[in-house]
């Protein structure tokens, strides 16, 4: 494992102003997308869609870092016979690769599941490495609901990420290592914070044991906020000084970089909260981006799968990464939306 190299790759993935794509959805995922927008989710509209993204040049080379690819794309080309990785190195993004097979139930634990994926990973990272893979990502979902999360299950799910984690590592993959405690249920704030704490602490501490170099991993974590049942609305700032607070009780400073998930927030709403985060200044680390819906959604619902959407839907994209450039340095202004639209 060369450090000073992990560490040089993760760094470029957290650049200031730059955030990753997560172009990673799977085909359960990108067929509800694609059937709220009237297309149908064949292996040419998948490709001709992320294409689109990805030829984006001004997003691309000004606002995303890396994207974060499903199997299926890593190994597609482009219409013209070009593959899409090339694409994306091209305009100097680091591409990357989704490596987790989903979740299953947790036997026992009714209601909660565990990632799995780890039994061959160890024989695919290498394959994906030498198709360009820089860093891969791994997803363990926390869901708050009565009586749940157990310690089982926060447990079980912080030991697959710290396992998957070293293993990229060895095989010179920079990690992005993701516990998302899900905003589905219907908590409030602070049961959130709890729950989110417990599973940042947890996550740490198997990295620890599995001998993880901090300096060589992008953390992504979920925002504090209110359940989407609750009823309950935060603040933009108590969302961004509760989220930031914890940060700093529970991830070490020699983490390479953050980049948060959407989880299912607005647009603007993940713009807002992480330009909120920036302004409080003095972290040691940089927070940005690694948005999937918060991203796509309206370059998705613009382009519809017609050909003669598509610059109108690249210019949607260059948009949204450029609105969240600027959160990811503290820069950006709400009219700053107003004016493009």
């Amino acid at each position: 494992m060369n450090l000073a190299e992990l560490n040089k790759v993760a760094l470029a993935m957290v650049a200031p102003g730059k955030g990753i794509l997560a172009a990673d959805e799977s085909g359960g995922t990108i067929k509800k997308r694609f059937d709220a927008i009237g297309v149908e989710s064949t292996e040419d509209a998948r490709r001709d869609y992320r294409e689109m993204l990805f030829r984006t040049t001004e997003a691309m080379k000004s606002n995303i870092s890396g994207v974060i690819l499903y199997d299926e794309t890593i190994w597609q080309k482009a219409k013209d016979g070009t593959p899409l990785v090339e694409i994306i190195k091209k305009t100097g993004a680091l591409p990357g690769i989704k490596v987790d097979e989903g979740v299953k139930p947790l036997p026992h634990c009714p209601g909660e599941v565990v990632t799995i994926g780890l039994d061959k990973l160890a024989d695919r990272l290498p394959k994906y490495y030498e198709q360009g893979a820089r860093f891969a990502k791994w997803r363990a979902v926390i869901d708050i609901g009565k009586g749940i999360p157990s310690y089982n299950c926060i447990r079980a799910n912080a030991h697959a990420l710290a396992r998957y984690a070293a293993l990229c590592q060895q095989a010179q993959i920079v990690p992005i290592v993701e516990p998302e405690v899900l905003m589905d249920g219907d908590h409030d704030i602070d049961r959130c914070q709890e729950v989110t704490e417990f599973v940042l602490k947890e996550t740490f501490q198997e990295m620890y044991y599995a001998k993880v170099a901090l300096e060589g991993i992008v953390l992504k974590p979920n925002m504090i906020v209110p359940g989407k049942k609750s009823g309950k609305k935060a603040s933009v700032d108590d969302v961004a000084a509760r989220t930031v607070n914890l940060l700093k009780c529970c991830v070490p400073a020699a983490v390479a970089g953050i980049a948060f998930l959407s989880g299912g927030q607005s647009d603007e709403e993940a713009t807002a909260h992480l330009d909120a985060m920036n302004r409080k200044g003095n972290l040691p680390w940089q927070l940005t981006f690694s948005y999937g819906r918060a991203l796509q959604h309206a370059p998705q619902t613009t382009w519809k799968g017609k050909a003669e959407n598509v610059a109108a839907a690249q210019r949607a994209f260059s948009h949204r990464a450029k609105m969240n450039g600027l959160a990811a340095m503290g820069q950006w202004k709400a009219d700053l939306e107003k004016k493009a639209a």
